[in-house]
Order: C-alpha cells, then structure tokens, then sequence
C-alpha cells in the first residue's frame, strides 16, 4: 500500500515538475494518481507559475474535498476537472473564479447542485452527471447568463427541473429521460 502511494506522490512530483519547466498553463493530468487530498507541496513547488495554470484534471482520485486554499491559489482557472472523486460539496471561494468557464463533477457524490457555481458568471459548461442531485436552484439558474450547457443525467432530480424549457433557460439541459409510473 505504502510503495503504491509513494508511487502515486511521484507520478504527481513529475507531472508539476513538467508544468513548471514546460511553463504549460495546464496541470491537466492529476488524474488516476489515488489523491486523497491535494498534496500541499504542491502549493510551494508551483507557487511562481500558479497564475498561469488555467486547466487542472483531477478526475477518478479518491478526493473528499477541495480546499479554500486550491481555489486561491489557481484563481485564474478556466477548466476544472473532478469527475470520478467523492465529493459532495464546494468551498464558497469557488465564488472567486472569475475565469472558469466549464467545471466537470460528474460521478462524485452531489445530492444538491453546489450553489456556489450559480455565483460563477463566466461558467458555461457545468457537468453534474452521475451523482445524487434531487435539488436543482432554477431560479438560480436561469439567471446563468454565460451558462450554455448543464448535465444533470443519472441524477434523481424532481419534476420541477423537468419543467425548465427552452424560453426559461437559455442553455442546453440535458436529464435522462423520465422513468416510466408504474401500472397499478
């Protein structure tokens, strides 16, 4: 397990140490490294080229949580991606990304949309497939401006989202299609 993890932090070391050298404005593969947390080394090693990190993959880890301290430090995002982790909220700095414009959550453990993203302006994309969403803002959401699509399939939402339409909205929202009632 140890040697596993050692291997995991490694894989890591080097894919910052590429970013640093290669002066990239992506962190875009963190992904598959069994992160149960983001290591805080690597606040330090990137700390000269953190405004310059606009994409950062940190899908299919074991994440619980993102911290007030990652959204900070890379304030200048423009795509996140946390698919395939454990996560079940956001911090309210998310509120601070004045850049981001498409966020990936989908397969993690959401039961109510993450209102912060809703405060995000420039959000375009937002992708919640796969989790355990029943409440969704839709007043919130329709005053998305930049918002043009929203993944909501595999989720359990209720009928109200259901009623969100083409004239309300002005995003594309996809849902999976509405199970059947069954025949009494």
């Amino acid at each position: 397990m140890q040697k596993r993890m050692g291997e995991a932090v490694a894989r890591v070391a080097r894919k910052v140490n590429e970013t640093v050298e290669n002066k990239t404005d992506s962190l875009a593969d963190l992904a598959n490294c069994k992160l149960m947390t983001f290591p805080v080394g690597i606040y330090k090693a990137m700390r000269t080229v953190t405004e310059g990190i606009h994409r950062i993959s940190l899908a299919n880890n074991e994440l619980k949580s993102i911290t007030s301290r990652f959204i900070t430090t890379f304030s200048q995002l423009r795509e996140l991606n946390l698919s395939g982790n454990y996560l079940h909220r956001l911090p309210e700095e998310v509120t601070s990304l004045l850049h981001l414009q498409a966020i990936n959550l989908s397969r993690n453990r959401f039961r109510r949309f993450p209102e912060p993203l809703a405060a995000v302006t420039t959000l375009q994309t937002i992708d919640l497939e796969e989790n355990e969403i029943t409440e969704v803002p839709v007043e919130k959401l329709a005053s998305m401006t930049a918002l043009r699509s929203l993944n909501l399939q595999a989720n359990p939402v209720g009928p109200e989202v259901r009623l969100l339409v083409r004239p309300l909205v002005p995003f594309d929202l996809l849902l999976s299609p509405e199970k059947p009632l069954p025949e009494a």
